[in-house]
């Protein structure tokens, strides 16, 4: 861990959850895409098992259960946190149209790369559909800052930082669930991935035609070692066929981002590392720190029972997700990573007009 990551986690660990920053931010705006590692409500009101708007979630959260798969706050908060936001990204689902100027969270609980990713769950807000909602952000952008113009709108939006994190739920609710699906007996490993980064590829070109200029995308975890995974396949030890499908999809990534950006004029991607490992400072890093359900969704917190103590000392807060603390460390290091597109980028928003 840097001295810059050090820094920034006793920085933001010691910040109000209420009042982020009095300063401008860093950048306009900032737009999420991903999975239940970035959603902080979008799934409340859809009916699926993969939901986390119940206690013990948001147990360390001022607002309480809020939909965030954490004990407090996730990798995104904390992000927005850093990049000066007075307020936590908004979800699509109850963004206000005063408040999607500055960026919308759209990322969705089970949602994958691939439309039919995690369909055994119920609902889900898959990569496509979200690109779908952003399109309605944007014609509401249109109106409130645009005056009717498109142009404006790509202009501000030339300048908002972009996060997605895809394909976690590929491999955990598709690819290595193979009591729903097929796709790995019809695939092997690297031609799943193959798949799925072209599809992948897809979508990112559908945000730069939308006005996406600055890219981070997060590669997909070392899932083999949650709780979860190694559960479902009966061992205590992180699973290697799992981690090894996900270094090949994150190669494939990698070179795709640098194909993308050499065709996509104005584009930068920047490929932001699953971590290795954490800090020693966590001494439980293979166990959960919630009571786990046996009736709700694989790997989620049993409802209304009370969770461990010491959270500060876990990494994983249920079977698939990261405690607050963990989510300190990661959103740092995603902080730092995205550094060259806010250091150079002129502090400032279009404002609202009267709507």
């Amino acid at each position: 861990m840097t001295s810059f990551v050090k820094a920034l986690i006793l920085m933001i660990s010691s910040a109000t959850l209420l009042c982020f920053a009095h300063s401008v931010p860093q950048v306009p705006c900032y737009f999420i895409f991903g999975d239940s590692l970035m959603d902080n409500g979008n799934n409340n009101h859809l009916v699926t098992t993969a939901k986390a708007n119940y206690a013990p979630y948001g147990i360390d959260f001022p607002d309480g259960p809020t939909g965030r798969f954490s004990n407090g706050r996730n990798i995104v908060d904390v992000v927005a946190q850093l990049l000066g936001f007075e307020n936590f990204i908004p979800p699509f689902a109850t963004a206000r149209s005063d408040e999607i100027v500055q960026g919308v969270n759209y990322a969705s609980g089970s949602a994958g790369i691939l439309d039919e990713t995690a369909e055994h769950m119920g609902g889900r807000i898959c990569m496509n559909q979200q690109l779908t909602n952003h399109a309605i952000t944007i014609l509401q952008l249109v109106d409130l800052i645009g005056n009717g113009s498109s142009a404006r709108v790509r202009q501000h939006l030339n300048k908002c930082i972009y996060t997605v994190a895809m394909g976690n739920n590929d491999y955990i609710n598709n690819y290595f669930y193979p009591e729903y699906y097929q796709t790995s007996t019809l695939y092997t490993p690297e031609q799943y991935a193959e798949i799925l980064v072209k599809q992948y590829s897809k979508q990112l070109s559908t945000l730069y035609q939308y006005g996406a200029r600055k890219f981070g995308i997060h590669g997909a975890g070392y899932i083999g070692c949650t709780p979860a995974m190694m559960k479902r396949f009966n061992t205590n030890i992180c699973v290697d066929a799992v981690n090894g499908a996900i270094i090949q999809f994150n190669t494939k990534l990698v070179t795709a981002l640098g194909d993308l950006e050499s065709k996509l004029s104005g584009s930068k991607f920047i490929f932001i590392d699953p971590p290795l490992g954490y800090s020693s400072d966590f001494n439980v890093t293979d166990k959960p720190c919630c009571n786990i359900s046996t009736i709700i969704g694989e790997g989620l917190c049993a409802p209304n029972e009370i969770p461990c103590d010491a959270r500060e000392n876990y990494i994983f807060w249920d079977e698939f997700h990261p405690t607050e603390s963990a989510s300190l460390v990661d959103g740092a290091r995603t902080y730092e990573a995205l550094s060259s597109f806010y250091a150079s980028e002129p502090k400032g928003s279009f404002p609202i007009s009267a709507v």
